[in-house]
């Protein structure tokens, strides 16, 4: 088995959403000797501890894997990668969010030092693979994000009082103002309306969002954090997923919601439209578009075969992201 290292952000016992790290981490147990780091929550501690993971297991090391963001984050990637060149040790960083072609094009330099010298590059999405390869880089593998199958019980659920469910961190490129303005929205229209916001909080979104809801009088249930079982057994009381963010990659909470039969409409965003045909597995909509979005949940109420057809397709799609079905291009990789 190969001895490999995963550097990134397992914050999850800290409040934080569970990450690709905690998931992958432990399925990659089953095929390889993983170390990981970090849990740690201060940032400079969080460096600090991935650096000794590498240095401490230099030489019996095959392979780094680096979750790789377009924030801040960007430059653990940096600093990381470059140790393992020091060290010739082999890394792949992980491509993670909608937004990383900024740093593409912000950080021309820097990102030409993490990705032209990397033993692979994974990408989660073909969307984020294409943006790599136009920007030249060919050494790009498409792996996708996991879940386990076996835990999401598929149920086609009614649609008469629109049960809307929000499920994301609180930040502002994910726009949870829209899920609110759209409730309002639908109860404008005179149609019975309900919301539920699930996650934590990162950037002070959550606190905007509470304060909008108060200004327009409108009763959200904010549920904070909810472990994955949680949010599964909440879901049971909802009936359309709504996905309001303005970038993004293949959220993992949209694979899981057509797992479960909730009908999504979703943002036609980032790798949204490489994830999900509209009209086929869900129903795509413009960013920051009330109306639009609106319309895409009164039509899901209205049209039920429509609505049967979306999460037939969906599920299907789903299935194709458990990790029984992902595990063999892990294993390629490695080997």
């Amino acid at each position: 088995m190969k001895n490999v290292l995963y550097v990134g952000n397992a914050l999850s016992n800290k409040g934080k959403t569970v990450t690709t790290i905690e998931t992958l981490g432990d399925h990659l147990n089953e095929i390889s000797t993983i170390k990981i780091a970090s849990n740690k929550s201060n940032k400079t501690l969080r460096l600090l501890d991935m650096v000794k993971l590498v240095l401490l297991n230099r030489k019996s090391t095959d392979l780094v894997l680096i979750d790789t963001y377009s924030t801040t984050n960007f430059y653990y990637a940096l600093i990381i990668s470059q140790l393992c060149r020091i060290l010739k040790n082999k890394y792949i960083p992980i491509l993670h969010g909608g937004n990383l072609e900024k740093r593409l094009k912000s950080n021309p330099k820097l990102s030409k030092l993490i990705f032209e010298n990397a033993h692979r590059l994974v990408a989660p999405s073909n969307f984020l693979k294409t943006v790599f390869r136009s920007y030249g880089y060919n050494n790009v593998v498409h792996i996708p994000n996991t879940i386990e199958i076996d835990a999401y019980q598929f149920k086609s659920r009614p649609i008469d009082t629109l049960k809307l469910l929000w499920v994301r961190s609180f930040a502002s490129i994910y726009n949870p103002q829209l899920a609110l303005n759209v409730l309002e929205s639908l109860l404008n229209k005179g149609l019975k309306a309900q919301l539920t916001m699930v996650g934590p909080d990162v950037d002070g979104s959550l606190e905007k969002v509470k304060n909008l809801s108060k200004r327009k009088k409108l009763d959200v249930n904010f549920t904070g954090k909810l472990s994955k079982q949680q949010w599964i057994a909440l879901s049971n009381d909802h009936n359309i997923f709504i996905n309001t963010t303005n970038f993004d990659n293949t959220p993992v909470s949209v694979i899981e919601a057509m797992a479960l039969g909730l009908p999504v409409v979703s943002t036609n965003v980032g790798g949204l439209p490489f994830l999900i045909s509209h009209n086929e597995e869900a129903l795509l909509v413009p960013p920051n578009n009330i109306e639009a979005m609106s319309k895409a949940i009164v039509k899901l109420k209205k049209d039920k075969n429509l609505k049967s057809k979306l999460i037939t397709n969906a599920r299907y799609k789903a299935e194709q992201f458990d990790w029984d079905v992902v595990k063999s291009r892990w294993i390629d990789l490695l080997s």
